[in-house]
């Protein structure tokens, strides 16, 4: 085969981030060429650091692995279920995170960059794609994420003739573990869970008095932000990766209530006094010698972020592997431009994938990702692929990217947002539990446990169900 028939023969993934790299891997698999374009090193972005494959520059933690209780533990189970190479990598290189499914960044990247170097049918093109693809890629995936290029992402948009909507997603400090004063500080998991590879006690924790908590809020809200450019100037946030400021701008309780609650902790150093607050942070590579800032996001100005984050008890000599900083994330109004397999209306030779289209997370850019893959490859062997059911995560995150969804509220902006998986996207139950196995009835949060039970065991069912008939028929029959 040239290189010319192997350029229109094959289908081409833009962006070696983890949808685009899921994608590459479920198109090879299922015996297609794949040609994967990716930009770095040689033209990098503000928040890359390396030119690996799957680089994850926000947080290490893929979240609860709970595929009983949690709708982001049930969206790992059905990707493992569909061979997922993201979530082999992910396993193969967890750390403890408490119930938490989270990796040594380096190794997963590395393990994820090897597993497509070394496929057959997957060839890795250094370089940027810098506009619309050319025209004679017939089968194209974008999944440049939030970093799009300009020139890529003005094309889109002047191919759609629509404006993106633009977010800030900030990016968390990382400490050294060993200029942390475990004399003020725990180790403990909130409740003392345990997770994949975990003890119980995965969290290092930094307690906090009234008093410190509200000088806290105070230097938070008066310290020195990272000025906007003219570009990014009225750029809303998406409320599940919120600024650690922003959220405290919102209420002095609001932190309380989100990434610094107390409940389920208790201070070994004085048992006997309940914490106001809690700072916690995770542990962020396999050695152990790097600790994340839980939900600590920031656009403080890094000066700001040493001054303010030195006054948490515990992390008074805190040594900052990285601080906090910022970028620009960039979806589509998917519901409106992409039909229900991705595609773009105005050229259907387009497909996208990952944070590009409206999800929020890497599990879920990565799901994404997994899906466009099977479309792609159904669409360069001349088959028809249903979508995954509704009832799945796979299924209803699907559904909230390519529908459902109304233009304007109130003659607003559009509505649509990013958005991580949840039981909100579920179809409900069409009878959801009452009664416990030995006929007592449910009360309380029992039902809620129930409910959310009853959901992931419906969705691990319909997915097998639909891996039977829709990608593998002929072993049905």
């Amino acid at each position: 085969m040239t290189q010319n028939e192997f350029h229109r023969a094959a289908v081409h993934i833009v962006g070696g981030g983890l949808a685009g790299s899921e994608a590459a891997w479920q198109v090879a698999q299922r015996g297609v060429r794949v040609e994967l374009h990716e930009m770095r090193p040689h033209r990098t972005t503000a928040a890359h650091r390396t030119g690996g494959l799957a680089e994850l520059v926000c947080s290490n933690s893929f979240r609860s692995d709970d595929a009983a209780n949690n709708a982001v533990g049930l969206l790992h189970a059905e990707m493992r279920r569909l061979e997922s190479l993201v979530m082999r990598c992910a396993d193969a290189n967890q750390v403890p995170a408490g119930g938490a499914l989270a990796v040594d960044r380096d190794g997963f990247s590395s393990a994820v960059t090897k597993a497509l170097g070394d496929h057959p049918l997957i060839e890795i093109s250094r370089a940027e794609v810098a506009g619309l693809p050319p025209a004679d890629w017939r089968n194209v995936i974008v999944a440049t994420g939030p970093l799009t290029s300009a020139p890529l992402a003005d094309a889109i948009g002047a191919l759609t003739d629509e404006s993106a909507l633009a977010f800030f997603d900030a990016i968390a400090p990382i400490v050294h573990r060993d200029s942390i004063d475990m004399s003020k500080a725990w180790f403990q998991s909130r409740y003392d869970k345990a997770g994949p590879g975990g003890s119980g006690a995965d969290y290092i924790n930094c307690p906090m008095t009234e008093a410190q908590y509200h000088a806290f809020v105070d230097a938070l809200i008066e310290g020195e932000k990272v000025d906007f450019k003219d570009w990014e100037s009225d750029t809303p946030y998406f409320d599940g990766c919120l600024p650690i400021e922003v959220m405290a701008e919102r209420g002095r309780e609001t932190l309380r209530h989100g990434p610094m609650k107390p409940v389920g902790l208790t201070n070994p150093h004085d048992p006997t006094v309940k914490p106001y607050a809690v700072v916690q942070l995770r542990q962020d590579n396999k050695l152990g010698t790097l600790y994340n800032m839980v939900g600590f996001q920031t656009k403080l100005k890094h000066g700001a972020q040493t001054r303010i984050f030195r006054t948490i008890p515990g992390l008074e000599s805190a040594e900052f592997a990285r601080l906090g900083g910022l970028h620009r994330n960039t979806f589509l109004n998917s519901p409106k431009l992409l039909d229900p397999q991705l595609r773009l209306r105005a050229e259907p030779r387009l497909r996208f994938a990952g944070q590009m289209t409206g999800c929020e997370g890497y599990v879920e850019s990565a799901a994404i990702g997994l899906i466009a893959g099977l479309y792609a490859a159904s669409d360069a062997r001349g088959r028809m692929l249903s979508a995954p059911p509704p009832t799945t995560a796979l299924g209803a995150l699907l559904g909230h990217i390519t529908g459902g969804h109304i233009e304007t509220i109130d003659a607003g902006p559009r509505s649509f947002q990013p958005m991580n998986i949840n039981f909100g996207l579920f179809p409900p139950l069409a009878h959801p539990p009452t009664k416990t196995p030995d006929g007592t009835r449910l009360r309380g949060n029992e039902k809620t446990t129930a409910k959310k039970q009853a959901l992931c065991a419906r969705a691990l069912s319909d997915l097998d169900r639909w891996i039977t008939d829709a990608l593998h028929p002929a072993a049905a029959a």
